[in-house]
């Protein structure tokens, strides 16, 4: 029986990885022409919820979306949500009906094909390097300017699996601060049980996102970035306690 289980789960990582490419080579024309232009990214990000969905319908993912406030169209936002799988890129894109960009870690741009997409459309971040940081806040700045919203997933990586919610970092909120725009809190409820970094995991069935009520910045300043970072977790951390009851 248990040899079974290996199998299943080498063979369904694998198919995860055929789901996410074949929809990249069969749109690859179309993806070109939607980031050889910065103002075309809509466009693009049209067609990457439509990968998204791809891949978890693929999978056997019954996904499920929770709102307590619905994004309003034609405005910006900063999205936050936990970070434990693969899988929350394509959930996040397939909540979110906003045009958003990712700031993610550097490293990812190295997948084949993939990587191509991801470091032209979304804000890299090499998170030992302080200029990198720096360079961070000014491309989200432009960003923002064309009216875009921004995502990231603010404990800076995937935490060990004993680990429920790790600390935020700092960048997302301060983001948010500068530019006035309020926080939109996200809980992924079974990411990590549906298909998390350990290998031999996963398995298909529900997996459920909740758009929790958004966090005003109005007339915060840099010294109130610790007292928004803490209360947003909290909201995710309360919702994760939940989900797991």
């Amino acid at each position: 029986m248990k040899v079974l289980k290996y199998v299943f789960w080498t063979i369904y990582r694998i198919w995860f990885y055929i789901l996410v490419t074949v929809p990249i080579i069969i749109l690859f024309p179309m993806l070109l022409i939607s980031i050889s232009k910065e103002s075309w990214y809509p466009f693009f990000f049209k067609l990457a919820r439509f990968w998204a969905k791809f891949i978890l319908i693929g999978m056997g993912f019954r996904y499920s979306i929770e709102k307590e406030q619905v994004p309003e169209r034609k405005k910006s936002y900063m999205f936050i949500a936990n970070h434990t799988s693969m899988t929350d890129i394509m959930l996040m894109l397939v909540a979110v009906k906003n045009p958003f960009v990712f700031v993610g870690k550097k490293e990812l741009a190295k997948i084949p094909l993939f990587g191509f997409f991801y470091k032209r459309t979304c804000i890299l971040v090499d998170r030992s390097s302080a200029k990198s940081r720096q360079a961070v806040f000014l491309r989200a700045q432009r960003r923002l300017k064309q009216g875009l919203s921004i995502c990231i997933f603010p404990e800076g990586g995937v935490p060990d699996e004993s680990i429920v919610l790790d600390e935020f970092k700092d960048g997302a909120f301060r983001l948010a601060i500068n530019h006035q725009i309020p926080i939109v809190p996200l809980t992924f409820a079974d990411n990590k049980r549906r298909f998390s970094y350990t290998f031999f995991s996963g398995s298909p069935g529900k997996m459920r996102a909740k758009i929790h009520k958004f966090i005003p910045t109005d007339g915060l300043t840099a010294d109130d970035t610790r007292h928004l970072n803490e209360n947003s977790r909290k909201v995710v951390l309360k919702q994760l306690e939940t989900f797991n009851k």
